[in-house]
């Protein structure tokens, strides 16, 4: 498979391919698998087993990337008679269409599933033309509908919110970690997220990160870790859930620990910032990192000490 520039192609533990990011410096999943990641921390979490079948489920999913998250729950929506409607904020066309040329990656799913991540990559003239932004996608199936919001998160989200606030069950954020692309975990931005939600709706994140979990806190949102199996001897949990309503433990889910929640109180819970939703990611990390400074909060190295970590 001719690689794309900037991105490396890796083979992660589960034998699912993954892309490293040049520009990032970071891959798009974890060593452990890109499959294996979507499975447990997207889908699992998202206990679709709440909805009857003939159901609609309105979906969200914000770094569409390689399509691994989408990909899980189109097979497993349809698996359960359940239908879909489906948006997605993308910035790079690039690691789809890498994905989608890889057998690797096309030998994981059904055709029917991989007929819709290819709709996505032939880009209409849609609301985005028209603002001066990047055009829209859609597929259409007996499945449902959804469409492709490409261009900068932050740029499309307001469109989004204009059509679909109050509504969505789940939302799926899987940026690359907020130290490589925090524009797109600070408290402005997760605050439009946030209102995407229905009461009941869910907001998933492999990020355990104490900055992500205490602006989800401030919007008003209810915490929920997404819990590692049980074969697993690491402290921390796969990601965070986070809702309006408190959330059910298991299937997926347990409570933050006394440890997890005491990391909320230390100078690593200080939100990304960006009020115009403009700002490069430096300008970002750097008036944190001042108001770090300036915090009356524990140190994040007194916390590791106190407990170990």
């Amino acid at each position: 498979m001719p690689e794309l520039p900037g991105l490396e192609r890796r083979l992660t533990a589960d034998g699912s391919p993954t892309l490293f990011s040049q520009r990032f410096q970071e891959a798009f999943h974890s060593s452990a698998g890109a499959r294996l990641e979507a499975d447990q921390k997207y889908l699992l979490p998202a206990q679709l087993e709440r909805w009857p079948s003939g159901a609609t489920v309105q979906v969200v999913d914000v770094g569409v990337g390689l399509g691994y998250n989408s990909a899980a729950l189109i097979e497993a929506a349809s698996d359960r008679g359940l239908q879909l409607q489906w948006w997605g904020l993308e910035l790079d066309p690039e690691p789809l269409t890498q994905a989608l040329s890889d057998p690797g990656f096309s030998n994981q799913w059904r055709p029917t599933t991989l007929a819709l991540l290819q709709q996505l990559l032939c880009r209409g003239g849609g609301a985005g033309e028209s603002s001066g932004l990047s055009s829209n996608s859609t597929w259409h199936s007996a499945l449902g509908q959804g469409e492709l919001l490409w261009g900068d998160g932050r740029a499309r989200l307001p469109e989004l919110l204009g059509r679909a606030a109050g509504q969505c069950d789940l939302v799926l954020l899987d940026a690359f970690s907020p130290r490589r692309c925090p524009q797109l975990w600070t408290l402005e931005f997760l605050t439009g997220l946030a209102q995407l939600l229905t009461p009941s709706g869910r907001i998933l994140t492999y990020c355990s990160a104490a900055a992500v979990r205490q602006s989800l806190r401030q919007i008003g949102l209810q915490l929920a870790a997404i819990e590692a199996p049980e074969s697993s001897q690491s402290q921390w949990s796969l990601g965070t859930a986070a809702s309006w309503q408190p959330l059910p433990v298991g299937v997926g889910l347990r409570e933050l620990t006394a440890m997890e929640w005491d990391h909320l109180s230390t100078q690593a819970a200080e939100p990304y910032r960006d009020p115009s939703q403009t700002a490069e990611a430096s300008a970002i990390i750097e008036a944190r990192q001042r108001a770090q400074a300036a915090s009356s909060a524990a140190s994040t190295s007194a916390w590791r000490r106190r407990w170990g970590t």
